[in-house]
Parts: C-alpha cells; structure tokens; sequence
C-alpha cells in the first residue's frame, strides 16, 4: 500500500507538470497558427480587394453602357427599322451583360440583384417602347420612344444600381 502511495506522490506532480507543459506548447502553437492565418488574410486582401474594385468598376461600366441615353446615342439606329434597332439594342445589352456576368463572384447578392434587374428593365423598356411603335417604324422612332420613356421615370434602374454599388463600395471599403 505505501508502495501505490509513493507512486502517487511521484506521478501526480509529473502529471500536472506534464499537462502544464501540454497547455503551453498547445498556446504557443496556436498563436503561431493565428499569426500565420493573419499574415496569409492580410495578403489575401492585398490581392482580392483591387480585384473587387475592378469588378465593381466594370459593372458600372456595363450599367452605365446600358443606360437608355447612352445605349441609343452610341448605337445610332437612324439607317435600321425600328424592328431591327429593338434587336441590335437588346443583342448589345445581352452581351455586355455575358461579358461581365463572372463579375458577379465578387459582389454581395444585393449589388449584383441590383445589376440583373437593371438589365432587364432596360430590355423591357425597349421591347415595351418597341410595342407602342406602328410596324413600319423607323430606328429613329424607337430612339425617341425609348428616350421619352427613360425620361419619364425619375430615376432609370441602370443608376439606382450604380447608386447602390457605390454606396456597397463605401460600406466595405
């Protein structure tokens, strides 16, 4: 018995000690861990957030390429009929929203929410403008309806998406 008890004395210090021992090389190390993901977070920012600038800036870019004004002034439409302008305008605003649709990997769901119906309200705008045309309307026609109808609403939806990227641009950088 007394033999079990001076095993006691002997181990249960050495335990402690070990645990002790235990407990610190765990915190050391944990430490270095936490250092090294900081350093690997802080470089990954150095490398993400010019790339998420430049994501925010071709989407306004695309937005304010498709704003009604813009589209129609730099399209022309005046030598098409009205028919064949509707297609050329919605041909362009499709594809310039596949061009930068991988833009949408970073950006908050919101922002790029605010992009795709921007997009189609423009195509609707048109398609709608296009409706109220006769059949044998010229370009220019569509032009000035499409121009009328985007000047009749306060504010288009290409710059109430642009409005809410820059304020989203503000908030997380």
């Amino acid at each position: 018995m007394e033999m079990v008890y001076d095993l006691l004395k002997i181990t249960i210090p050495a335990g402690l000690v070990l645990y002790l021992a235990y407990l610190l090389v765990r915190s050391f190390l944990q430490k270095q861990l936490d250092e090294i993901a900081f350093g690997v977070r802080q470089k990954n920012q150095e490398i993400v957030v010019p790339i998420r600038l430049q994501a925010y800036e071709r989407v306004v870019l695309l937005l304010e390429r498709i704003t009604p004004a813009n589209l129609v002034s730099r399209l022309g439409g005046s030598e098409y009929t009205a028919e064949e302008f509707q297609q050329i305008l919605v041909h362009e605003i499709r594809n310039e929203f596949n061009h930068n649709l991988s833009q949408q990997v970073y950006m908050s769901d919101s922002a790029w929410t605010y992009v795709t119906t921007a997009v189609e309200q423009t195509i609707s705008l048109i398609n709608s403008s296009r409706n109220t045309l006769e059949e044998k309307a010229k370009g220019f026609d569509l032009a000035r309806a499409i121009l009328e109808s985007s000047a009749g609403e306060d504010m288009d939806t290409p710059k109430q998406a642009i409005k809410y990227i820059k304020e989203e641009i503000q908030d997380v950088f």
